[in-house]
């Protein structure tokens, strides 16, 4: 039975996913960590919280899972990738560079890591699928909606797909103007202007617009388009529990991988 901990346990996905650990008999929930709640009993695990990672060593954790936020995401991978503690993480919004210093540090140890933008399974089909029908169409655009407390945009789903789709696309020479930064993704207040509300180019010949409203939680459009047809792809996360089984997946996996894993795609099988 592996030994998990959650960091970020009092979130909305924390308690989500303790739960879900709890309810697996394969998985034991040993310890949770959240500093703005440490000290304190958290449900439904019943466990006091930690404010740091020891806790993960001192209960013997196997496997630590992060929902948190970017920067404390990082500082907790790699106390991880140093304490030969496996890491599952699901926070988005890191940088390139930041992935590249988790794969070193993974690489060179003895702890490995599973990255990932999105662990609902019909997510990452979605951008399976999308990858697939990206050479048959001429151009692409992507729309992204999520809950307003999402601090990310694009997300890091909607960077990923767009990437694929980008590298799949057979001819971009016909795509949008470029136009960049998060602001331009997030559209425009009508007395703004057009450029912000075309979205932001995540690669090559694919834009992103990015919608935050409350009462959305996690959902992506895919659009393709050529002479006389158009194809849309979506998914659609009404419920955190979505994404339950791909991090329970993850879980269970990532013992038997090597260094950094970047998204589901190789638990998959794709």
């Amino acid at each position: 039975m592996l030994r998990v901990g959650v960091f970020g346990a009092a979130g909305r996905m924390g308690t989500t996913l303790c739960e879900a650990v709890g309810a697996d008999p394969a998985l034991e929930l040993v310890a949770v960590v959240d500093p703005a709640h440490a000290g304190e009993k958290l449900e439904p695990s019943g466990l006091l919280a930690a404010g740091g990672p020891e806790a993960m060593a001192e209960a013997g954790v196997d496997v630590a899972v992060d929902f948190t936020v970017a920067a404390a995401a990082r500082a907790n991978a790699l106390w991880c990738a140093d304490n030969g503690v496996h890491s599952v993480i699901g926070t988005t919004g890191f940088s390139p560079g930041v992935l590249a210093e988790l794969k070193v540090r993974f690489d060179a140890g003895v702890a490995n890591c599973v990255v990932a933008p999105n662990f609902a399974i019909g997510a990452v089909l979605m951008m399976r699928f999308a990858e697939l029908a990206a050479p048959f169409f001429e151009t692409a655009e992507i729309v992204e909606l999520h809950h307003d407390g999402k601090v990310d945009a694009p997300s890091g789903t909607a960077i990923l797909t767009a990437q694929r789709i980008s590298e799949a696309l057979k001819d971009q020479t016909d795509g949008p103007a470029s136009a960049s930064g998060t602001e331009a993704a997030r559209g425009t207040e009508a007395a703004r202007g057009t450029e912000a509300a075309r979205g932001t180019e995540a690669a090559p010949g694919v834009r992103v617009h990015s919608v935050r409203l409350r009462g959305l939680v996690a959902h992506q459009e895919v659009l393709f388009g050529t002479a006389g047809q158009t194809l849309t792809i979506r998914h659609d996360s009404m419920d955190r529990s979505s994404f339950m089984p791909g991090v329970l997946l993850a879980v269970k996996q990532v013992p038997q991988l090597r260094g950094l894993t970047v998204g589901l795609d190789a638990l998959l099988g794709f």
